[in-house]
Order: structure tokens, then C-alpha cells, then sequence
């Protein structure tokens, strides 16, 4: 029997093992939940057990299938609402659309805005995400927002893994990255380098190549850190502008997995030793066509986030040395 406001964990289709992953980490079933589509595609949702006055945390991750996914999200926050529970907390690792945080040109759209909204109006009270692409995303909404952090599992992977990275140089393969680049290398108290991309040419056709603005990498272990893989055109580029400049090695640690449009055979064949992303995505496909994909689990993090919240802790301890002190795990 459960007593009144427990945690009560449910997903979609998204990322089940990762939810059963962190369920089972607070020793709390998942919640028996059937999402199925209509003939016409239209999401069919059936949730088998109470929530009454229960404290619910669903999670869902903006993988491949982004739309639906979200949608999924929608639809099981509503249901939870119309069913009564007592707070609803929406746990998305990949948070759908958080590459469109800004105009950046005419009529162009803020579609995380968007999501946000109808987060809120489908009775969200509480999210809990990871690595947002652009941090002023946590001020679309008027409830609270926790953007967690996979930095603290990336310092501990480079430390016990990365062998020699005393000499590295923790490497941004863009200007956006630079805060994050320099924050780890100052942790490891080692240089950083800065990448800029540029085309050779006019117009959108144009060959694209890239050039180290600050630091030296020869001789060195290079960590190129970025939030996000998707194309593995980035990746490709400075993995090769690396090795020409002289990088004793090439390690790249992203965040978020998605390789919607990325050759995994290409990524095989890049002179790089190691490509460590968190499972914030499923990964397991992807492993089997790349054997230099290694996956870092995040779900002692979500987890204890859940277990903060549902206390009333705080969870900045998950910000710092918690995270980093035993808890990352490679899968």
C-alpha cells in the first residue's frame, strides 16, 4: 500500500530504461502506463494505477521521435491533473526545442518559449532537466526549473579514464562553449583552447573549416567539450583540425547524444579515441555501430534530484562534489 503524496514515477515511450533505471535506484516501481497511437497517429494514453494526492515525477526525454515524445509528456502531465495528484514534476533530460531560445533572424520562431507554456498550461508544477542548451531557457517558465548539470560526471570519467589528461587542454569547438570549456579546465587546472569555424567562400554551400583562436594543443591530450551532438559535422571538423595541429590524442565528452543525421561509421573512423556522451537519449543502437561510443549514466543524479525534491532538500550538492564522488558509472 502506498500512503498519501509517495512518489510515483511514470514515462512514455522515450527513454523507458532510463526511468526504470532511476526507479529502481529509489527502490519505487514505475507506475503500470500504456502509451499507444490511434490508426490516424493520435496519442492513446492509459495510466493503470492511482495518483491521487500522490507526488508524480514523469520522465520523458526529447529523443528521436521529439514530437511525439513531447506530446506523450502533455498528455501524461494533463492526465495526472485531471487525476488529482498532488504535484506534478516533469523530469526531461533532453529538453525538446532548446536550440530555438532566441530570434535570431526575421520571423524566426522562439519555440522553447512554446514548450514551456504548454508545459505549464498542461499542469506541470515542477521541471527538472539537464545541460540546457542556452541557461536563460529556465526563465520561460514562471515555475520552478532545475538545469542540472553532467559536468560534475565528466570531470570524474576524465580523471579515472582520460590517461595523461594533467597534460591536456580541455578544447571548445565553438564561442558559445567557451564558459563551459573554461569552468572544467579550471577544475583540472589545465589550459584550454578556443575553436572558430568559418567558410571558405560565400554563400551556404561553402566549405567550412576551423581554426584554433586560443591555446597551443600540440603535444597535448585534447578534450574537445560540447552540449550536443547531432550531424557530427562539429565533431568531424575539429576532431581533424586537432590532429593537424599537432594533439597528442583527441577525446570528445558531449552531453546530449541525438546523432539524428550522424554517420555512425564516420564517427568510427575519426581520429579520436573516445566519444562519451551521457543517456540523456537511448544509446544502445548507436553502440553497436560505433565501438569508440561510451555512455555515462546519469541516473544516480536524476534520481537523488527526485528524491531532494520529494523531501524538500536541496539539491545544489548535486551541482558540485556529490556528482562527482562515485556516482558516475559507465554503461
Amino acid at each position: 500500500m502506498y500512503h498519501n503524496n509517495s512518489i510515483r514515477i511514470l514515462t512514455g515511450n522515450s527513454h523507458p530504461e532510463l526511468a526504470q533505471a532511476v526507479a529502481e535506484r529509489l527502490n519505487v516501481p514505475l507506475v503500470p502506463c500504456t502509451v499507444k497511437k490511434f490508426s490516424n497517429g493520435e496519442i492513446n494514453l492509459k495510466i493503470s494505477e492511482s495518483v491521487r494526492d500522490e507526488d508524480v515525477f514523469i520522465i520523458q526525454s526529447g529523443a528521436s521521435d521529439v514530437n511525439d515524445n513531447l506530446m506523450e509528456l502533455l498528455i501524461l502531465i494533463s492526465a495526472c491533473k485531471t487525476a488529482s495528484a498532488r504535484r506534478i514534476t516533469a523530469v526531461i533530460p533532453c529538453f525538446p526545442y532548446a536550440r530555438m531560445d532566441r530570434k535570431d533572424r526575421s520571423r524566426a520562431p522562439i519555440t522553447a518559449k512554446l514548450v514551456a507554456n504548454m508545459l505549464t498550461v498542461a499542469g506541470c508544477d515542477h521541471v527538472i532537466t539537464m545541460d540546457l542548451h542556452a541557461s536563460q531557457i529556465q526563465g520561460f517558465f514562471d515555475i520552478p526549473v532545475d538545469n542540472l548539470w553532467s559536468e560534475p560526471l565528466m570531470l570524474a570519467y576524465i580523471k579515472r579514464q582520460i590517461e595523461g589528461y594533467k597534460n591536456g587542454i580541455i578544447v571548445s569547438p565553438d564561442a558559445g562553449g567557451a564558459k563551459r570549456t573554461t569552468a572544467i579546465a579550471d577544475k583540472l587546472g589545465v589550459d584550454f583552447a578556443l575553436i572558430h569555424r568559418k567558410r571558405c567562400g560565400k554563400g551556404v554551400d561553402a566549405p567550412e573549416q576551423m581554426e584554433i583562436l586560443v591555446g597551443d594543443v600540440k603535444d597535448k591530450v585534447a578534450i574537445l567539450v560540447d552540449d550536443m551532438i547531432d550531424t557530427g559535422k562539429t565533431l568531424t571538423l575539429a576532431a581533424k583540425t586537432l590532429r593537424e595541429k599537432g594533439a597528442r590524442s583527441v577525446h570528445a565528452l558531449v552531453s546530449h547524444g541525438l546523432f539524428s543525421e550522424a554517420n555512425m561509421s564516420l564517427i568510427e573512423q575519426l581520429p579520436i579515441e573516445q566519444l562519451v556522451v551521457t543517456n540523456t537519449i537511448p544509446q544502445k543502437q548507436h553502440q553497436t555501430q560505433c565501438s569508440k561510443l561510451v555512455t555515462v549514466d546519469i541516473s544516480p543524479i536524476l534520481a537523488e534530484s527526485i528524491r531532494r525534491t520529494h523531501n524538500g532538500e536541496s539539491i545544489s550538492l548535486l551541482f558540485g562534489e556529490w556528482a562527482e564522488t562515485g556516482t558516475a558509472s559507465v554503461v
